[in-house]
């Protein structure tokens, strides 16, 4: 049975591609999707892509992954900045955590440059766009190949 990585995405990238193309690209969070089946599938790893506008709904599906997955992407959007809910649900994981965001947090508004999320994180990628999803993807394969199962 191969590798699940779980990656999540939350509220309002749904919306890529026609939400703000100029800092978020053109990419659809389908287009997305499919460029990273196709990482995964070469990297030997299965996927699980997921979507919520919803704080709660992505503290559930973190809580489903200990024990079934073994390693989270997470671009968390709006919700890296302001949800502790969502941090305490990373630290009782016990996988390599990755961050990803579209754009570079740091070359955007001041209240963008804290993240909850990256206390929780093994690394964070942000500013490479859609491609960033597909460089976590190979982060996430060599920590699980290292056997480096933590943060």
């Amino acid at each position: 049975m191969l590798p699940t990585i779980l990656v999540l995405n939350g509220p309002n990238l749904n919306l890529l591609g026609s939400r703000e193309p100029e800092v978020y690209g053109v990419a659809t969070l389908a287009d997305i999707e499919s460029h990273c089946r196709r990482r995964a599938d070469a990297l030997g790893l299965a996927l699980d892509f997921r979507q919520s506008n919803h704080e709660g709904e992505l503290v559930t599906w973190i809580q489903q992954a200990r024990g079934r997955c073994r390693a989270l992407i997470l671009n968390a959007a709006a919700y890296t900045h302001t949800s502790i809910a969502i941090l305490d649900a990373l630290n009782a994981l016990d996988m390599p955590v990755i961050e990803v965001h579209l754009s570079n947090i740091f070359r955007r508004e001041a209240f963008r440059h804290h993240s909850w999320v990256s206390g929780a994180a093994h690394g964070v990628l942000c500013g490479f766009g859609a491609f960033g999803y597909e460089l976590a993807l190979e982060a996430a394969a060599r920590l699980i190949a290292a056997g480096d199962a933590t943060r």
